[in-house]
């Protein structure tokens, strides 16, 4: 029989508590687009964010997804495996096949992990991000959220990086610190700052060079494991970060989906690397397919409800740092 699929796609705007603000810029709001798949009555949801540093936006991902109206419904795309085909990875996938996943299981009754075969999930614990800012408003951020075990900190691109790290560390004496460069460092700050950061105790420094520029991390020393997130996509990215990166990010915006994330998630771990799971800035609809990658992954980085004044009902529920499983009336 063949399958008659509903899309219909709309946009929310979270609004973010204060402002949050990277090396590239800052933003006040989470906007994304949801994709929601209707078929016997039954409703799967998947929430993307489109991103410009990957030439997405709102209205390029909307389109997207609203051209394959007409295949849904002839049935045309009618299981996961269509999905992987009919888009490229990025945004409007991910919002695709996690609105796949979970009508699949509303509509079957049994939980995703279970259609994927995986193990049942546990609470996870995530980092925290403090949004870029100067050395002492990151410094009283950090005594804010001192009690956190994993705080993540945004940078700049070189000047004043390093006083952000000591007023943070200063004032958050047992949290284990990650730090994120956007892609904002030269060469010349990396030798001027990894040792001093090793010394700190920081436990890892995410992507410091442009994406098109890491190759010089062939001839670094790494003191401290270096993550590649701009740099790692999908699984098609893993052969060029070897020997460069000791960790890779996977975001499900980026792999275009929960199945991807999945295989990437087995192939990094096959290639030696440690895995991170992260998110761009969206409500609990986007992290809870995150979730399930997240499992025994070294760093969890799926924060963005803490960072909002308003997420969706239901939501994931935090405790404190700690993320329970999702329950299935939010997704899967």
């Amino acid at each position: 029989m063949t399958r008659s699929i509903t899309l219909h796609t709309h946009r929310a705007s979270w609004p973010i508590r204060g402002s949050f603000r990277i090396s590239r810029g800052s933003k006040s709001a989470a906007e994304v687009v949801i994709a929601e798949l209707f078929e016997d009555g039954v409703r799967g949801r998947g929430e993307c964010v489109p991103y410009a540093r990957y030439d997405e936006s709102l209205d390029s991902v909307t389109e997207q997804l609203e051209a394959l109206t007409p295949a849904l419904a002839a049935g045309e795309i009618a299981n996961i495996q269509a999905v992987q085909k009919a888009l490229p990875a990025g945004a409007a996938r991910n919002a695709l096949d996690c609105a796949f996943w979970d009508l699949e299981a509303k509509k079957s009754g049994t939980a995703v992990w279970k259609l994927c075969e995986l193990a049942e999930p546990e609470a996870v614990t995530t980092a925290y991000t403090l949004s870029l800012d100067s050395p002492d408003a990151m410094g009283h951020a950090a005594a804010n959220n001192a009690a956190r075990p994993l705080l993540k900190l945004k940078l700049a691109g070189g000047e004043g990086d390093l006083e952000r790290v000591r007023a943070v560390r200063a004032n958050a004496p047992d949290s284990r610190l990650i730090v994120d460069a956007n892609e904002g460092w030269s060469a010349e700050d990396y030798h001027a700052l990894v040792d001093e950061l090793a010394a700190l105790q920081v436990y890892m420094i995410e992507q410091p060079f442009p994406a098109e520029q890491d190759s010089v991390l062939r001839n670094l020393p790494r003191p401290v494991r270096v993550c590649a997130d701009e740099s790692c996509h999908d699984t098609a990215s893993l052969p060029d970060l070897r020997g460069k990166y000791d960790m890779v990010n996977i975001k499900l915006d980026k792999t275009g989906g929960l199945s991807e994330a999945l295989a990437l998630r087995e192939k990094a771990r096959a290639d030696g690397f440690e895995i991170m799971v992260g998110c761009m800035l969206a409500s609990s609809l986007a992290m809870a397919p995150a979730m399930l990658v997240g499992q025994g992954a070294e760093i969890v980085d799926l924060d963005g409800p803490l960072l909002l004044s308003k997420d969706c009902s239901p939501g994931l529920v935090f405790e404190g740092s700690r993320i329970l499983p999702p329950p299935h009336a939010l997704w899967g």
